[in-house]
């Protein structure tokens, strides 16, 4: 049975990331098909360097399969868009909140500075009210216009062009998860990429096992159902990589495969 390997939430750790990539090369070889769950940016030190990995591995032929995060979307609308908020962020936070992480990605593209937010009395919602860094105290849309200069049309492009699933005979990998009881194809969007409960929650089976991230955990679990691969990389955990061969399921460290059961 030919292993499929799987890496979980990135966000920004691109060292992380070269050392996952280096635990899976010595266990399947530089040909081993990884998929990635997505939530490459933000939080992170090296969003521009982790986009960057991913690319240069598609474009080198690489066995590799992305799959779209939440936190992508949310730097492409900025980028492209100058969109602060997702509506799925209950907390009404900006995307460029340290939180959220979007002044980190900003950062590794060279947009160093220090955000200045506001409160909306009749909404709750938080802004930036400007950015102060090099070119002096600008507002969102300055801000916006910069990062369109300085993110490359590539990176952009590559983010807004994965796919939001992918599946095999036993495994179906989505960054957050499936609202239970509709068939993958009627899914939405914003259930595969935000989605926390009913997924969590659901012991139903899904047909597959489905990998998935999104939700940080201190370590991968296996919940019998589902495999969180999300370790909290984005809050300075391990970004530990993980091997499939059919429904089984191993952890990739320095001493070799490490079983993860429910």
């Amino acid at each position: 049975m030919t292993p499929i390997y799987a890496i979980g939430d990135i966000h920004g750790q691109n060292a992380l990331l070269h050392h996952a990539l280096s635990l899976i090369a010595a266990d399947g070889g530089a040909e081993a098909r990884v998929v990635f769950l997505g939530d490459y940016t933000d939080r992170g030190p090296d969003s521009r360097g982790v986009i960057e990995t991913l690319i240069a591995g598609r474009d080198a032929g690489r066995d590799w399969v992305f799959l779209r995060g939440n936190h992508d979307r949310m730097f492409c609308n900025f980028v492209r868009h100058g969109v602060e908020h997702d509506a799925r962020v209950s907390s009404g936070i900006s995307w460029v909140n340290r939180r959220l992480g979007g002044e980190a990605t900003l950062a590794s593209y060279g947009l160093k500075g220090i955000m200045h937010f506001r409160q909306d009395t009749r909404s709750a919602m938080e802004y930036m009210d400007y950015f102060e860094g090099n070119a002096g105290w600008i507002d969102t849309n300055a801000l916006q216009q910069l990062a369109l200069q300085e993110v490359p049309q590539g990176h952009l492009d590559f983010l807004g062009s994965l796919p939001l699933w992918y599946q095999t005979d036993d495994l179906l990998f989505v960054h957050a998860g499936l609202r239970p009881g509709i068939p993958l194809e009627d899914q939405a969007e914003d259930d595969l990429i935000w989605i926390r409960d009913p997924f969590l929650k659901s012991d139903a089976d899904f047909g597959r096992l489905v990998v998935h991230g999104h939700t940080a955990l201190d370590h991968p679990r296996h919940h019998g159902n589902r495999v969180n691969l999300d370790g909290g990389a984005g809050y300075g955990n391990p970004l530990i990589p993980a091997v499939f061969e059919g429904r089984d399921c191993w952890l990739l460290t320095e001493n070799g495969r490490v079983p993860l059961t429910a």
